[in-house]
This record gives structure tokens, sequence and C-alpha cells, in this order.
């Protein structure tokens, strides 16, 4: 039980927790499993593309997982820091940053051909 509380407060975590990634590698292995014995009982090349689009994917996830355990993330007190730092630095002159940010651009005249 004390798993699937841990499991249920890494949802709330930033980033990879531990119990997040054992219950990725268990899913993705019992996915394995079931698509492995299917394959053996159904010899069907439906299952054969499905194994190689769940190999894929459980690849494509753990780069991404590994791309991100290596980036620090950042709190959201330390993002707001961030905009203030940004806004103190702006520039007076000119339009800031945030207000066009805001504003819609605008549409160029029409100009009426003559025929």
């Amino acid at each position: 039980m004390a798993f699937i509380t841990e499991l249920w407060q890494s949802v709330f975590t930033p980033g990879p927790t531990p119990a997040l990634m054992k219950a990725l590698h268990a899913s993705f292995v019992l996915l394995f499993i079931s698509l492995f014995w299917l394959i053996y009982v159904t010899r069907s090349i439906h299952y054969i593309n499905l194994l190689v689009i769940a190999l894929l994917l459980y690849g494509t996830v753990i780069w991404f997982v590994n791309e991100l355990e290596k980036e620090k993330l950042k709190t959201n007190e330390e993002l707001l820091k961030e905009g203030e730092g940004e806004k103190d630095a702006a520039p007076e002159s000119g339009v800031k940053k945030a207000e066009s940010l805001g504003s819609e651009p605008q549409a160029a005249p029409v100009r009426k051909r003559k025929v």
C-alpha cells in the first residue's frame, strides 16, 4: 500500500520520481509479456508490429525521462523571481515586452486593384 501512496504523491512532484519509474518499467514489462504471449499463441504479424511500436515507445519515453533528469527543474517561486528580474531589466524606451504580447497585430490596409 505504501507504493500506491508514493505513486500518487509522485503525480504532484515535478520530475521523474523513483515510484513513477518503477511503475513505468513494470507497465512496459507487462505489455511486452502480453505481446510476446499473443505472438506465440496467434503467430500474427499484427502483434509483431504492435511489439515494435511498443519497443519504440518505451525507448522514446526512457530517453525523454533521461533528458528531463539532466535539466534542473525550477519551482514556481524561482520562475516568478526570474520573471520579475526580466521586467526590471527591460529598457524603458520603446514598447515594453509585456505590453506588446497582449496587443493584437495590426491588419495591413486593403488596396483595391483597377481592372
